[in-house]
């Protein structure tokens, strides 16, 4: 089977199949070209739908990922980056091993092939110039013979004719034998020329033309051959990857496997856990018994029938005023301080400071306003405490329940911790260096690394310092949680009287006066809330009882709402001692009671008045 004998005279179609192979080798190209372009484009697609769902670092949803359910997906993000890069892989390999090379080789094919048609085309010229030597050599025989012929018909007519000189006769013989001569010589060349051109054209169909199609048949074999090849290559470069891509797949599913539901459970009671005790049971409320009232039931302005509007609210409660709450009580609660205490003065003497220091003025609410606020809010009367007095969260977080207040500066600690590693790890580095600088002069000074040395010195006692602070507020919280202090559970029975939501809002809304949250009042300010807020609604309680009394230091200007203003040298009572925020409650009287910052006061805490004030401000009912 060999194009050269079956084919000996399709030349010009075999021309056309060939060039048709090669379209189709560059169409075959165009279309591992075009593979390439989406493998690149839909690797680009997962690595940014991976990328678009990766957590922000920063952030509150990269916290988030703590848990098993959380990390299962980022592995599955990771694994789809990678998955991606397979598939940046297969275009890689096919668009080196297969476009790269296939281009090349159609070049090579091109000029192979244009080789071999130029060398079938000259034998066909040369053929054919040959059959034109044939055939003119046959035409000059034929036309010789025809002139020979009439020349012998001529003499012999003359040669007959009596007429006829000898000469004319002689002339004419001579004629007829010339032709005669050159018809022989012209049937010698033409006898010539057909065995030259019968050998070329045995040469041309037998030798020449096989050998080229022969050439052309191999050529279109490499060309299939390579085609083929191509397709196992591009086969093979995607069944490369098969075992990453389901490494990766694998996985994924092995991330699926780790998530654990305990431990994500687990996580969010470590993450909102408050450390709070909970409430106890409720005590029967006897209604049996006559309720006090210390108020009208028409008007909250106080008993001495200042002019001021009275609030009135209308529903079922048949005129009467809800809650049941002294005057001065609920001014104290509405208006507590919502800045932070001012600093003492420089000086003990009123005439340094003539006016006396003043806290931060600011912009006071018409009670009104807040009273319909704190009405209309969704929590109908949690706690009176929740409405914040403002301020930024504290740097020892006690703004924080206990719980998270203990992890976030156990995190804290650790972070500094770790700084103070770093710092001291940066010491020895210089330290060494010194020590190479003072044994090997040349190599540098050593006076230059002090500077640096006592740098790295003063950071790591500043972080030191900063360290013993979280550490000291650390301890005291983790003295404090009811996990590990038994107070928490002597003083469970002090939430009896309230109900769940009542309790846990008073204790997480708790704040000091300029709006930090402190944690001792998170223990006891339930207590204190229920009972002087909360009793007044039904019955009228005696004010709460003094703990101690106080010596005003300086003089100070309540100006802003819930402080009491005081004078130098007066002594008043204490009812609640400062709890961390730096303000002291004091009364001056039934009506008068208030906030004064700590420092402006000398206080002298009775601990037998203090102990009865602790169990006076229980709530029994």
């Amino acid at each position: 089977m060999s194009w050269g004998t079956e084919l000996w005279d399709q030349f010009d179609n075999l021309e056309k199949h060939t060039q048709w192979g090669i379209d189709i080798l560059e169409k075959y190209i165009k279309f591992v070209k075009e593979r390439t372009e989406i493998e690149l484009s839909y690797a680009k697609q997962l690595r940014n739908l991976s990328k678009k769902y990766q957590p922000k670092k920063n952030s509150k949803e990269e916290e988030e990922y703590r848990y098993t359910a959380c990390k299962a997906f980022l592995s599955t993000l990771n694994e789809m980056n990678d998955y991606a890069g397979q598939h940046e892989v297969i275009s890689e390999n096919m668009t080196s091993q297969i476009t790269v090379e296939l281009t090349r080789y159609v070049q090579d094919l091109k000029q192979e092939r244009k080789s071999h048609f130029h060398e079938g085309r000259k034998a066909q010229q040369h053929i054919e110039t040959c059959w034109k030597q044939l055939e003119s050599s046959k035409r000059r025989f034929e036309r010789d013979c025809k002139e020979a012929d009439r020349a012998q018909q001529y003499f012999e007519k003359m040669d007959a004719d009596i007429n006829v000189t000898k000469a004319d006769v002689e002339k004419a013989r001579q004629q007829a034998q010339t032709r005669h001569q050159m018809a022989e010589d012209s049937k010698a060349d033409y006898s010539l020329i057909l065995q030259k051109f019968n050998q070329e054209q045995r040469e041309y169909y037998y030798t020449h033309i096989p050998t080229i199609f022969h050439k052309i048949q191999e050529m279109e074999e490499r060309r299939i051959v390579r085609v083929g090849e191509s397709m196992k290559t591009y086969a093979e470069v995607d069944r490369q990857v098969i075992p990453i891509i389901g490494k990766c797949l694998d996985e994924i599913v092995k991330a699926a496997k780790s998530i654990d539901q305990k431990n994500d459970s687990q996580l969010v009671i470590e993450a909102y856990k408050s450390g709070f005790e909970p409430p106890g049971d409720i005590e029967f409320e006897d209604y049996t018994q006559p309720m006090k009232r210390t108020v009208s039931d028409n008007s909250l302005s106080n008993s001495r029938g200042e002019g001021k509007p009275e609030l009135k609210f209308g529903g079922k409660s048949k005129g009467k005023l809800w809650p049941f709450i002294k005057k001065n009580k609920l001014m104290s609660l509405l208006t507590s301080p919502r800045q932070p205490p001012p600093p003492p003065p420089a000086s003990a003497s009123p005439s340094a400071v003539p006016n006396g220091p003043q806290s931060p003025k600011q912009q006071k609410e018409p009670l009104s306003h807040r009273f319909n606020e704190f009405m209309t809010s969704k929590p109908k009367i949690h706690c009176f405490r929740s409405l914040k007095r403002g301020g930024a969260a504290p740097e020892d977080f006690s703004n924080l329940p206990p719980e998270q207040r203990r992890k976030k500066l156990q995190q804290k600690v650790d972070e500094l911790n770790k700084d103070i590693q770093k710092e001291m790890d940066q010491r020895d580095a210089i330290t060494k260096m010194k020590d190479v600088y003072l044994k090997n002069p040349q190599m540098g000074d050593p006076a230059s690394l002090d500077h640096k040395l006592t740098e790295v010195s003063q950071n790591i006692e500043k972080l030191r310092l900063e360290a013993q602070k979280f550490e000291a507020w650390l301890a005291e919280v983790e003295g404090r949680l009811p996990a590990r202090s038994d107070q928490a559970r002597r003083q469970s029975g002090m939430y009896d009287t309230q109900s769940p939501a009542t309790v846990n809002n008073c204790a997480q809304d708790r704040e000091s006066p300029d709006g930090s949250y402190t944690e001792e009042q998170s223990q006891e300010s339930e207590v204190k809330v229920l009972a002087t807020d909360f009793d007044d609604e039904f019955d009228d309680e005696e004010p709460l009882p003094a703990i101690g009394t106080c010596k005003a230091l300086y003089t100070f200007e309540g100006q802003n709402e819930g402080t009491i203003s005081v004078v130098e040298g007066e002594t008043l009572y204490v009812i609640e001692e400062d709890k961390g925020d730096g303000w002291t409650r004091i009364r001056r009287s039934e009506d008068e009671e208030g906030y004064v910052p700590t420092s402006y006061v000398e206080v002298y805490l009775d601990k037998n008045a203090k102990g009865g004030g602790a169990a006076a401000r229980t709530v029994t009912l």
